[in-house]
């Protein structure tokens, strides 16, 4: 089920504080295990609540050998982001389109990033969502893409 249409669904069942736990919160994703993914974006939504982008994996999808000791942006959130790195691994599946939430608008707008279009290539390191067949859905705790790296968790220290 898509995300989206789970809170719409939380919303119209009237269950209000779920709703928002479930889109502020980070407990519908599995934190314990950080995910890898590259490939090219189809398109994005760059807008709020959140960022938005839609992408096709690589097809051959692999760890890079250099992800454990990437150099990370300094973030206000305390963030160990060299032992989250080290225990990423590939998703379960990574074949088909998967939609990356990035952080809201605001937070994307500190880290300057610039607004990423259909054609580019991103990395991104993040979590997926916990429950059984979940749809192909990360949250970016960390996205790579033209050289630079962003923490995504806040903003920038």
């Amino acid at each position: 089920m898509d995300r989206r249409l789970f809170l719409l669904g939380t919303l119209a069942a009237g269950t209000v504080p779920l709703l928002a736990r479930a889109h502020h919160g980070w407990s519908g994703f599995d934190t314990a295990t950080p995910m890898y993914l590259a490939g090219t974006v189809k398109r994005s939504k760059w807008q709020n609540p959140h960022v938005e982008l839609i992408v096709t994996p690589d097809d051959r999808l692999t760890l890079p050998a250099d992800l454990a000791a990437r150099q990370l942006p300094a973030q206000s959130a305390n963030v160990d982001g060299a032992a989250l790195l080290a225990r990423t691994r590939l998703p379960p599946r990574a074949s088909g389109d998967w939609t990356l939430e990035l952080a809201p608008l605001f937070r994307v707008n500190a880290w300057r990033i610039p607004e990423i279009g259909g054609g580019e290539r991103i990395e991104a390191v993040g979590y997926i969502l916990r429950m059984a067949n979940a749809p192909a859905y990360m949250r970016v705790e960390y996205l790579f893409h033209a050289g630079s790296a962003y923490a995504l968790r806040s903003g920038p220290a």
